[in-house]
């Protein structure tokens, strides 16, 4: 059976895949969600860490879990460092899904913005994160309270490098062509961070990649449509190689 390593969102932790890795022992295993360096209380990396730092533990997870390869899906940050994981140990991935992420670098004035957040992080803790709620935090789901309990643990350096990551994260648009495993793109149909002109450019680019629109969620789809992305996963897990 395939092995699963599942990549999470920022500034979660592999926590926000509970409920993936209960339902799809039948689909897959073993399945692991590690938590990136500095979220879910692992230690907080001494530099600023990047998107290759990042792959790379995600590689040490995998072999801590004795995982030559596996099926890996990431979610908006998952996605950036799923990239750099095709990247810098494509013999480590069987197939690759894509949720809500984009393949661009930020725009310089998107970078200003995430270098400026992070300065703020690190002065005033992760408070200044809530603020005021960002539009990947809608106030209106069910997962608003867990969401925020999630996030109010992290340690608030371990945040603010990973936005300082994102900001300077390389832009994977030439990579997509050389994308040869089985690639699914999925994407909220509410997802305002990475809509959908951007998924359907991403899946266009990838061979063979397939497409796939959640009804009804936003930019963290597996917690505001669970089951219909849970399918996406299973469909994907299903596809030939």
């Amino acid at each position: 059976m395939t092995a699963l390593v599942l990549i999470h969102a920022y500034p979660l932790s592999g926590a926000m895949w509970a409920h993936e890795v209960r339902t799809l022992r039948d689909a897959a295993d073993p399945i692991i969600a590690p938590s990136l360096p500095g979220f879910g209380g692992t230690a907080v990396p001494r530099g600023d860490a990047s998107m290759d730092d990042y792959a790379d533990s995600v590689v040490d997870a995998m072999d801590a879990a004795k995982i030559e390869r596996a099926a890996v899906a990431g979610i908006s940050l998952g996605g950036y460092v799923a990239f750099a994981l095709w990247r810098r140990h494509p013999d480590r991935v069987e197939r690759l899904f894509l949720a809500d992420t984009r393949a661009e670098a930020d725009t310089e004035d998107a970078r200003d913005k995430r270098l400026r957040l992070a300065a703020l992080i690190r002065e005033r803790g992760i408070e200044a994160l809530l603020k005021t709620p960002p539009p990947w935090l809608r106030k209106g789901s069910p997962h608003w309270d867990p969401l925020l309990k999630m996030i109010r643990g992290q340690t608030p350096d371990g945040v603010a490098q990973g936005s300082v990551a994102m900001a300077y994260r390389p832009d994977s648009r030439p990579d997509l062509p050389t994308i040869d495993v089985p690639t699914a793109v999925v994407v909220g149909d509410e997802d305002e961070i990475t809509p959908l002109p951007l998924a359907q450019a991403m899946s266009e680019a990838i061979p063979n990649a397939t497409l796939s629109i959640i009804p009804g969620a936003g930019h963290i789809a597996n917690l505001e449509a669970p089951t219909a992305f849970e399918s996406a996963l299973r469909a994907w897990l299903r596809r030939t190689a």
